[in-house]
C-alpha cells in the first residue's frame, strides 16, 4: 500500500532541497533491484551515486566559472537533482511501508523490508531552488525533532557501504581542493495524524547511528504535533489490565487458603482444614460417576468430600468399598521423638506403653459427649442413636453425616501427635459395616469417614486401635452400644443370629484391614467393646473370642494385637484363660472411680491414694500370667471424680454423687438413691465440678492433675492407656483431653509429667477443698 500523501503541504515560495549524498541513498537503492512505476527501472550502484555526486558537487563549486556554462550546468543540474528526488522519494515510501508491515503484521515486532517491486511511484513533487542555508536550518530542525523519534534498528552493513561510499566522496575532493557538501537526507512528507506509520510510532526517540536516519533531515519528516497518546493509553491499558489480573489472582488464592483453614462450625473445635464453602470443592465430573450408583460411591451425595479420593470405583475387599481411599499411603511419620515411626516396629508394649486418647461420640454417638444432639423432651425417649435416628427418619442421614464431617477433623489428629500423645482409639460401630431388618442406624456413611480418620491419623504418624464398639443386637445394653435397653449378643430370641452378624462384620473388617496399607498403622484391632459379661454367659464369649481371633488371623491382620474386654469380671478372674496366645492378644479393662458406689465416695486423696496403689496393683497382678491373664491395657480412663457430666448416667437418669441416679428398676442394686459425694449428704453439689475450669481453685487443679498423672502412672506398668475421650461438644471438662490441657489440669505432653506415685508425696488437700464443692 502506497503511503499517504502527507497533508502538511509546501506554501507555493519555498524552495526545494539541493540534491546530496545521504545514508537514505542505500536505504532507499537496497538489493531488491526494482521499483515500481509505470515503467521499471535499474536502481543506481553506488558508483553511480557517487559519480552523480561528483558530477553534482562539481557543478555547485564552478558556479564562478564561465558565465556561459552557467545555463547548461544548471539545466543538467535541474535534471540529476528531479532523478535523484524521485529515487529519495521512493526510498523513503518504502521505509514507510516497511515499517507499517510490522506494526500491522510482524508477531513479535520485527522490520522486514517490503519488495519494492510492489511499490506504486512517488506522488509529483513541484521542484524550486532552495537556498543554501536552508539546508542548515533543516537539518537543526532535524535534528531537534530526532530526539523524539522512534529509534529504528541498526544495519551495520548499510551503515558499512556508507563509510565506503563517504571515503571515496573525500577522496574525490581533496583531489580537486574543493569543498564538499554534506549529504542531505531526501524530502519525506509526514502522514496525517488520521492514519499511517506515524501515527502508531512507538516512543518517539531515535538512534542517530540507525541508517533509517534520511527523514530527520527534512523538515516535515516528523510532525511535531502527532499525537503521542494511543500509545500511551494502551500501555497503560495494558499495565492496568496486568495489575488487575495479578490482583484478582492473590485475592482468590488468600480466600482459598484461608477458608482452608478456618474452622468448619466445628462443634470439635480443633478447627478444620476446611471450611463449609470447601467442603465439596474436588468433586469429579459429574458424568464420571455412573448412574444409579449407591450413595456411599457417589460423591455427589457426599457432604463432605474433604481429603477422599473421589475417583469413582465399585472396587470391594471383603464386601466393602475402597472408593475415597488414595492407592498410596505414607508410613514414615512419627508423632513424637520418643516412639518409633509407623514403618518400625514399635516394640515391646511393656517396654513402651501406649499412651493414646479416644475418639469418642465421633462415629458412635453417646448423648452425654455431644448432649446438643440429644436435646429433646424427654416423653419422645430419644436416649441412643437408635431412637434419635427412628425420630428424624430420611434427615438423620444429613444430620449424623454433619456430624461425622465437624466434630473429628484432620486438626484433631494433628493435636492429638502435638499433646504427646501417639496412639488414638477409634470408635465405630456395626452399621459402618451392614444394617439389619428394620435398623433405623445411618448405612455405611461412619466407614467412610473412619477410613479418613485412620488417613489422618497416619498423617500424623499416630497408630490406631480399632474399637468395635456396637455388636449386632448389642453386647451390654448401654446407650454406646447403639440402642439402651436389653441385650441382644448371646441372649433373646435371635441371639443366634446376632451371634453370626457378628462374626459375619469382623469376617468382613478383617478381610478389609488385613490389607498391606494396613499393617504398619493399625496396632490394635478389638473385638466387642465392653460386653456385660455378668449377664452373658462367660464361657460363650471366650468361645466366640477364640474363634473370631483365627478368622481375623486368616483374614490378613497380622502385625495387630486383637484386644479382648474383660466383661467387668474382675482382672483376676482370667488366670488360666485363653492361654497360649503370648502378646498377640491383650486383655482390656476401663477403669473409672465414679462408677461404683464404694469409690466414688473417695476423698481426693483417697481418689489419687487408690489410683497410685489400688490400680497400679492391679495391673500388675494382671499382667503377671500366674495371677492374671498376661497382657493388659487401660482402653478407657478419665480425670473425672463425679459423674455429675449432663447425661453421663444416661438421659434422665439423674447421678450418684447427689443421691438422684434412678435405672427406673427398684430393685437394680445400682441405683443410688441418696448422695455418693465424700460426705454423703445433702450439701452435695454439681455445680462446681460442671463449672468452667477458670473457675477452679488451685487446689482443685492440682488435684485433677495430680488424679490423672497418678493413673498414667498407674497403667503404664501395663500395656499403656487411652484416655476417655479427646472432645466434648458441651462443657464436661474433665472428659475431654483437649479442654483439660487448655485449662491446665491435664500434662502439655503425654510423657512430661509432673507427679509419680514412685517420687511425688500426695497433698492432704481437705483444708482448703471442700469434699462437697
Amino acid at each position: 500500500m502506497a503511503p499517504e500523501r502527507s497533508s502538511r503541504h509546501r506554501e507555493s515560495g519555498e524552495r526545494r532541497h539541493k540534491s546530496r549524498h545521504s545514508r537514505s541513498h542505500h536505504h532507499a537503492s537496497g538489493s531488491d533491484g526494482t521499483r515500481s512505476g509505470n515503467s521499471s527501472r535499474q536502481a543506481l550502484s553506488m558508483d553511480a551515486l557517487a559519480a552523480l555526486n561528483e558530477a553534482n558537487t562539481q557543478g555547485l563549486n564552478s558556479r564562478h566559472d564561465e558565465e556561459e556554462e552557467e545555463a547548461e550546468r544548471r539545466r543538467r543540474q535541474e535534471r540529476h537533482e528531479r532523478r535523484e528526488r524521485r529515487k529519495r522519494e521512493q526510498g523513503a515510501s518504502a521505509t514507510r511501508d516497511q515499517y507499517q508491515a510490522v506494526e500491522q503484521g510482524s508477531p513479535r515486532g520485527h522490520r522486514t523490508r517490503p519488495s519494492r517491486s510492489s511499490q506504486p511511484p512517488p506522488p509529483p513533487y513541484e521542484e524550486r531552488e532552495v537556498d543554501p542555508r536552508h539546508h542548515r536550518d533543516s537539518r537543526d530542525r532535524g535534528k531537534h525533532r530526532s530526539s523524539r523519534a522512534y529509534a529504528p534498528p541498526r544495519d551495520d552493513n548499510r551503515e558499512d557501504d556508507d563509510d565506503e561510499e563517504r571515503l571515496r566522496h573525500e577522496r574525490r575532493e581533496r583531489k580537486r581542493q574543493k569543498r564538499v557538501v554534506a549529504s542531505a537526507a531526501p524530502p519525506v512528507a509526514a502522514q496525517p495524524k488520521s492514519g499511517g506509520f506515524w501515527h502508531h510510532l512507538r516512543g518517539g526517540g531515535t538512534n542517530t547511528s540507525s541508517s533509517y536516519l534520511g527523514y530527520n533531515d527534512k523538515e516535515g519528516a516528523y510532525d511535531d504535533e502527532q499525537p503521542k497518546k494511543r500509545f500511551w493509553t494502551r500501555k497503560r491499558i495494558l499495565i492496568a489490565a496486568a495489575l488487575s489480573f495479578v490482583v484478582v489472582l492473590i485475592i482468590v488464592i488468600a480466600a482459598v487458603v484461608v477458608s482452608k483453614k478456618s474452622p468448619a462450625g466445628s462443634a470439635s473445635g480443633s478447627g478444620s482444614s476446611s471450611s463449609s464453602s470447601c467442603l465439596k470443592c474436588n468433586l469429579p465430573e459429574k458424568g464420571s460417576i455412573p448412574g444409579g450408583a449407591p450413595d456411599y460411591l457417589d460423591p455427589f451425595q457426599w457432604y463432605d468430600t474433604i481429603d477422599f479420593n473421589v475417583t469413582y470405583t465399585d472396587v470391594l475387599v471383603g464386601d466393602l468399598p475402597l472408593m475415597g481411599l488414595n492407592s498410596t499411603w505414607d508410613d514414615s511419620k512419627a508423632p513424637n521423638e520418643h516412639v518409633p515411626a509407623l514403618n518400625e516396629k514399635w516394640g515391646s508394649y511393656t517396654d513402651r506403653p501406649a499412651r493414646g486418647v479416644n475418639v469418642g461420640g465421633w462415629l458412635s454417638l453417646e448423648p452425654w459427649i455431644t448432649p446438643d444432639m440429644f436435646n429433646y423432651p424427654e416423653s419422645l425417649g430419644i436416649v441412643d442413636e437408635y431412637n434419635l435416628c427412628k425420630h428424624l427418619g430420611s434427615s438423620c442421614a444429613s444430620t449424623l453425616e454433619k456430624h461425622y464431617s465437624s466434630f473429628v477433623t484432620e486438626s484433631t489428629f494433628a493435636e492429638i501427635a502435638d499433646a504427646g500423645l501417639d496412639h488414638v482409639r477409634i470408635p465405630f460401630s456395626y452399621w459402618a459395616v451392614q444394617t439389619y431388618d428394620d435398623d433405623p442406624y445411618l448405612f455405611r456413611t461412619s466407614w467412610r469417614y473412619l477410613l479418613r480418620g485412620i488417613e489422618w491419623a497416619r498423617k500424623y504418624g499416630l497408630r490406631v486401635n480399632l474399637d468395635l464398639h456396637g455388636i449386632p443386637g448389642s453386647q451390654n445394653g448401654w446407650n454406646h452400644s447403639g440402642r439402651l435397653g436389653a441385650i441382644g449378643w448371646f441372649n433373646g430370641t435371635n441371639s443366634t443370629q446376632n451371634v453370626q452378624r457378628s462374626v459375619d462384620v469382623h469376617d468382613r473388617l478383617s478381610k478389609f484391614f488385613g490389607q498391606e496399607r494396613y499393617h504398619n498403622i493399625i496396632s490394635h484391632y478389638g473385638l466387642a467393646n465392653e460386653p456385660k459379661m455378668t449377664v452373658i454367659s462367660t464361657p460363650d464369649v471366650i468361645n466366640w473370642t477364640e474363634s473370631v481371633y483365627s478368622m481375623v488371623r486368616a483374614n490378613g491382620v497380622k502385625n495387630a494385637v486383637v484386644v479382648f474386654g474383660d466383661g467387668f469380671r474382675g482382672l483376676g478372674n482370667w488366670q488360666g484363660e485363653m492361654t497360649g496366645y503370648g502378646d498377640n492378644m491383650v486383655l482390656d479393662v476401663h477403669q473409672y472411680v465414679i462408677f461404683n458406689s464404694q469409690q466414688i465416695v473417695f476423698n481426693h486423696s483417697e481418689k489419687v491414694e487408690y489410683a497410685c496403689r489400688g490400680w497400679t496393683e492391679q495391673t500388675e497382678q494382671s499382667m503377671d500370667t500366674s495371677t492374671g491373664f498376661g497382657p493388659t491395657m487401660v482402653a478407657e480412663w478419665s480425670q473425672a471424680d463425679t459423674d455429675c457430666a449432663l447425661y453421663l448416667t444416661n438421659v434422665g437418669w439423674g447421678n450418684r454423687w447427689t443421691g438422684t441416679y434412678d435405672t427406673g428398676n427398684a430393685s437394680d442394686p445400682n441405683n443410688a438413691l441418696t448422695p455418693k459425694c465424700p460426705t454423703q449428704d445433702g450439701s452435695c453439689s454439681c455445680a462446681s465440678a460442671n463449672a468452667n475450669p477458670s473457675d477452679y481453685s488451685d487446689e482443685y487443679k492440682q488435684f485433677l492433675l495430680y488424679f490423672a498423672e497418678a493413673q498414667m502412672d498407674s497403667f503404664e506398668k501395663g500395656w499403656g492407656w487411652f484416655y476417655w475421650t479427646w472432645w466434648t461438644s458441651q462443657g464436661n471438662w474433665q472428659w475431654s483431653y483437649k479442654r483439660g490441657m487448655q485449662a491446665g489440669i491435664l500434662p502439655q505432653k503425654a510423657y512430661d509429667r509432673t507427679f509419680h506415685c514412685d517420687s511425688t508425696q500426695i497433698p492432704n488437700w481437705s483444708p482448703g477443698l471442700p469434699e462437697t464443692y
